[in-house]
């Protein structure tokens, strides 16, 4: 396995654009390891540039041009999927799943670092998940964002939104005068937002689950509702980017295999992961989707 600095001076040494060279020289390795066609899917998170907007790093609507450009000249049935991701729109997600399936009989999600959320989702349609000792995978609580009468958007867990208007009924029943410090936060909420909240809790479980039960578990017992439930468990997981690790994946019953059972798989995964990294550090680019070929990159460039 190269780490970052032998990656980054390898870059270095290319210049121009060897970072390009070098991630593609790796992905194209760890295809003729494997034999399954591979992408990359890859995306900064927001503490690595704190000052891009949260759309450009999450998955959305614009990625399916980015697969349909990687997936074109593709012609096997199996594939490796990289994920590193802090999440995203669980539509485009569903639009993501709906594209890979139609396509690949058998998925198998890597996770080198992190895939949160969204990404989380993303993982839990393929047949299988890859993760490393310092791998992760989130909760699927929905977030919501509400934009108040100030015009500021504030970005919340569908949970805690559900909470705060119960938590207020409770208290203006108990104590009328408590309305005077609940009706102004109450009439921030639009007409009809607490159904959406609860709706969007509903189908990301439901949709996990489905997902789960049509690969994952497809000639096993069924363990998508209990595994869904668990993942949108927002009372347990306490915040939206609490990091699973594969142990306690694997407890709860996801088929999880670790990285490092296959050391030279491990090696080649961490390169393309390192040089995906490095990319971001060098070069003015915040996503990459990109196939084993070097050809269908879906690179969004920081504004």
């Amino acid at each position: 396995m190269a780490n970052k600095n032998e990656i980054l001076g390898k870059i270095v040494e290319y210049k121009n654009a060897g970072q390009d060279i070098i991630r593609r020289e790796y992905l194209s390795n760890l295809n003729e390891y494997t034999g399954n066609d591979t992408i990359v899917y890859a995306a900064s998170f927001p503490c690595r540039h704190p000052n891009v907007p949260g759309n450009l790093l999450s998955i959305g609507s614009n990625d399916i041009q980015g697969f349909m450009t990687c997936l074109n000249g593709l012609k096997g049935d199996k594939l490796d999927l990289i994920i590193h991701s802090p999440g995203g729109s669980l539509e485009a997600t569903e639009q993501l799943v709906q594209y890979l399936r139609a396509k690949y009989q058998y998925i198998r999600a890597i996770i080198p670092q992190s895939a949160m959320s969204a990404a989380t989702m993303l993982a839990c349609a393929c047949d299988e998940i890859v993760m490393g000792k310092q791998s992760a995978i989130g909760p699927i609580d929905p977030q919501m964002t509400l934009v108040k009468q100030n015009g500021v958007a504030h970005t919340l867990p569908a949970h805690s939104i559900l909470a705060d208007f119960e938590r207020a009924k409770i208290e203006i029943a108990a104590d009328k005068n408590s309305a005077n410090v609940w009706i102004p936060k109450l009439m921030e909420i639009p007409n009809g937002f607490l159904d959406l909240c609860q709706k969007t809790i509903d189908l990301s479980k439901s949709k996990v689950a489905e997902w789960l039960d049509t690969y994952m578990f497809k000639d096993d017992d069924k363990k998508g509702a209990s595994i869904a439930g668990w993942l949108g468990d927002f009372n347990e997981h306490k915040t939206h980017g609490r990091p699973i690790n594969y142990q306690l994946a694997q407890e709860k019953g996801l088929k999880i295999t670790l990285l490092e059972n296959d050391q030279e798989l491990q090696d080649k995964v961490l390169s393309v992961f390192h040089a995906t990294l490095v990319t971001f550090d060098v070069a003015p680019c915040v996503k990459i989707i990109e196939n084993h070929l070097g050809k269908g990159s879906y690179i969004v460039i920081q504004p």
